[in-house]
């Protein structure tokens, strides 16, 4: 299931005033990259969105990225899906927060750690999906055999002090549809 589209328009729904968005992917994965810099292209101009594809694969790319965030005056910023991200997510939430860009990432430690949205896939039903197989090939069943799964369960979480932070107010249909809010 792809969410990134998703993510997109979760960020539209936070800051609707935002005309112009910025999705930060990592080169160093080109096929991933271009996946989703195209469908978020899409998604954009469905929205009437300005989207700018900005690049990091280390984090000293990180100081050009968000200096670039200013001069494209961009109203936010997707965090594409890659695990250069996911490791240093403390570190872009705190980023965005510094520069003051409302933020969407995949996971619930981005937000936990200040950004201000995630949407992504249940890590805890991916756990129990792997719990799953690994107990089928353990009775006995061949791996080559087992049909592929993928989790279908999504989570999104919100960080209201952040959006507070920002100067957000985070629609009540939105927080409804929140699995958590941190406050």
């Amino acid at each position: 299931m792809e969410v990134a589209p998703k993510r997109l328009e979760l960020l539209h729904e936070l800051v609707p005033t935002a005309l112009v968005i910025a999705l930060l992917v990592n080169p160093a994965n080109p096929a991933l990259a271009d996946a989703q810099s195209s469908k978020l292209l899409s998604v954009a101009q469905t929205l009437g969105l300005e989207l700018h594809v900005l690049k990091a694969s280390t984090e000293r790319d990180f100081d050009q990225v968000f200096a670039s965030l200013g001069q494209l005056q961009a109203g936010g910023l997707v965090i594409g899906a890659h695990a250069f991200f996911t490791a240093r997510q403390e570190q872009l939430a705190t980023l965005a927060v510094r520069h003051a860009v409302p933020a969407v990432y995949e996971s619930r430690e981005f937000v936990a750690a200040g950004g201000l949205a995630s949407y992504g896939g249940s890590l805890t039903d991916t756990y129990r999906l792997t719990g799953i197989y690994t107990g089928r090939v353990l009775k006995g069943e061949k791996p080559g055999e087992l049909p592929v799964q993928q989790s279908t369960k999504v989570e999104m979480f919100l960080n209201l002090r952040t959006a507070k932070a920002l100067g957000i107010t985070v629609p009540l249909p939105l927080l409804g549809r929140a699995d958590e809010v941190i406050e």
